[in-house]
């Protein structure tokens, strides 16, 4: 290669795997069509309201990771068109005719590989041998507690799980070239789709989670909405819909209380993606400590997140009047890491860049 010459860009398309997606199309196909999908044959009662709404913020979280997969960037790689694809059409992810010079990777992620039960580890040697690399990003301890791990590890190209040290068993099983990431939760947004609000409103937006409203919750909320009436804004729901998530930076501040509550040892070292998303929807992230301070420790270090003590209501208030105190340059900052480097299109790309 001349001084002068331009270094090939490898060639790869990224096909992910969703237990909500069927037959193999293209992210874009999928996407235009998601927010109607009739979901009452995917959950085990059609007629239960609760459960169908649970259901549609499931697929459409799902469905925004293929959307950040799709609009990846590396100066590395030239990403063709993604696909995504269900458990239905997944073997057609290798028989589908490939462009010269192709890579053809296929992401899965959380403890979706779960849903292949017995045929897991065979469906990802049968892939490998076809000719497919394969990407897990499990978010969280899914080399100690989930099932099919161990079945799934051979085939691995890349890794990313969480903090914790891998379970020696499912570790010893990967293959040398196996590329592992120590990196759990970060955002599911495309970086800059939230547009920066340079004059927020002077409010907390309190998130709820999967643990509803426990006395701790509910605990810190009364306390909160004494001591800043009428700014505290409430969601009480298991997750904030995937849609309203980029408007929420009209809302400066976005409250976390979240990390002690977790039982299993990674989450309780942790947070899931909601600091994160709040990052970079514009809002200065405000978490609650995790028990031996965790992954998040770095962020409150370089005050990219506002930290407080679990249980100490006025530690609370502080974290939120600085919180609310923060200047516009500041919150830039701190929007632009995130949507910098707290993005799983980020994490992927870098992954793949680095797997080679």
């Amino acid at each position: 290669m001349s001084p002068t010459s331009t270094p090939v860009r490898r060639r790869v398309r990224i096909c992910y795997y969703t237990t909500w997606a069927g037959a193999l199309e293209p992210v874009e196909t999928y996407l235009a069509r998601c927010a109607t999908m009739e979901l009452r044959d995917r959950v085990s009662d059609p007629h239960d309201a609760e459960l169908l709404r649970k259901a549609r913020l499931d697929c459409d979280w799902y469905a925004e990771n293929a959307r950040c997969f799709a609009a990846m960037r590396h100066e590395a790689i030239e990403f063709l068109p993604a696909w995504i694809v269900g458990k239905v059409g997944l073997l057609d992810v290798a028989k589908v005719p490939r462009e010269p010079g192709e890579e053809r990777w296929l992401i899965t992620m959380a403890h979706q590989p779960q849903s292949l039960a017995h045929l897991a580890g065979k469906t990802f040697s049968l892939l490998s041998r076809m000719g497919i690399r394969q990407l897990y990003y499990a978010f969280d301890e899914a080399s100690r507690f989930m099932a099919c791990f161990r079945e799934i590890a051979p085939y691995l190209d890349v890794l990313i799980h969480d903090e914790s040290p891998l379970d020696p068993t499912g570790a010893a099983l990967l293959g040398p070239h196996c590329r592992c990431v120590h990196r759990s939760w970060v955002a599911n947004l495309v970086p800059g789709a939230a547009e920066f609000v340079e004059e927020p409103q002077e409010k907390i937006y309190f998130l709820g989670s999967q643990l509803g409203m426990t006395e701790h919750r509910k605990r810190q909320l009364e306390f909160l909405e004494r001591r800043f009436p009428g700014r505290v804004v409430l969601s009480c729901d298991h997750t904030t819909a995937v849609a309203a998530r980029g408007k929420l930076g009209i809302y400066k501040v976005g409250l976390c209380p979240e990390g002690r509550k977790f039982s299993t040892p990674a989450m309780s070292e942790t947070h899931t993606d909601r600091p994160f998303w709040t990052g970079c929807a514009g809002m200065v992230p405000v978490s609650e400590d995790s028990r031996r301070g965790g992954r998040l420790e770095h962020l409150a270090r370089e005050g990219l997140i506002v930290r407080y003590a679990h249980g100490d209501l006025e530690a609370l208030a502080a974290a939120c009047e600085r919180a609310l105190a923060m200047p516009r340059s500041e919150r830039r900052r701190i929007y632009e890491h995130f949507n910098r480097h707290e993005t799983i299109g980020t994490v992927v790309a870098n992954s793949l860049a680095a797997a080679g």
